[in-house]
């Protein structure tokens, strides 16, 4: 798709349905190498909707695809809710969630976006799969929102750490950094 790449032909692919798992795949691949910053995001129907970037390469120098595809041969991948995934870990596991950063208050801005947002009671829920996850023995390591709402709802399942990042996803170029 490299020499195809156009603002066209990105709006084309973006459209495009594609059915086939390899054919699905580098579809990704391309949208998320040429839309704006790398964003996936949905609109209410479930579509791809994430603007044309400015970066223009899609294939790098660095990629490799057959190693990927050896390492990923004997993983199982799901599509699921979080709490189906939760379930299987277990003592020796390694669990990373970065979940949508919702609040109590659950205004975080992106509604209008989402398909179906992440609310309050799935962080509720969350909480709960994580413990479980913790009772059964399993790491976890959790990123989510610095919000007092997040660490009452957290309390006593670790030791929270609050770290500073950089951000090039924002609507304003000044939030940016």
């Amino acid at each position: 798709m490299q020499y195809l790449h156009s603002k066209e032909f990105y709006y084309q692919e973006r459209d495009r349905v594609r059915r086939k798992s390899h054919t699905k795949a580098a579809q990704f691949l391309y949208l998320n190498r040429t839309c704006w910053n790398g964003l996936y995001r949905e609109n209410l129907s479930g579509k791809f909707n994430v603007p044309i970037g400015t970066k223009s390469q899609v294939l790098l120098a660095d990629d490799d695809f057959k190693g990927a595809s050896s390492l990923l041969e004997s993983a199982e991948l799901k599509v699921c809710d979080f709490e189906e995934t939760l379930s299987d870990a277990r003592s020796g596991d390694l669990v990373f969630l970065d979940p949508p950063y919702t609040t109590a208050h659950n205004t975080n801005g992106f509604i209008k976006y989402n398909q179906n947002i992440f609310s309050w009671d799935d962080q509720i829920r969350l909480r709960q799969c994580t413990e479980a996850a913790l009772n059964r023995g399993a790491k976890v390591v959790l990123t989510n929102a610095n919000h007092e709402t997040i660490h009452k709802l957290y309390t006593d399942l670790g030791t929270p750490e609050v770290l500073s990042r950089a951000s090039v996803i924002s609507g304003s170029a000044r939030a940016r950094g």
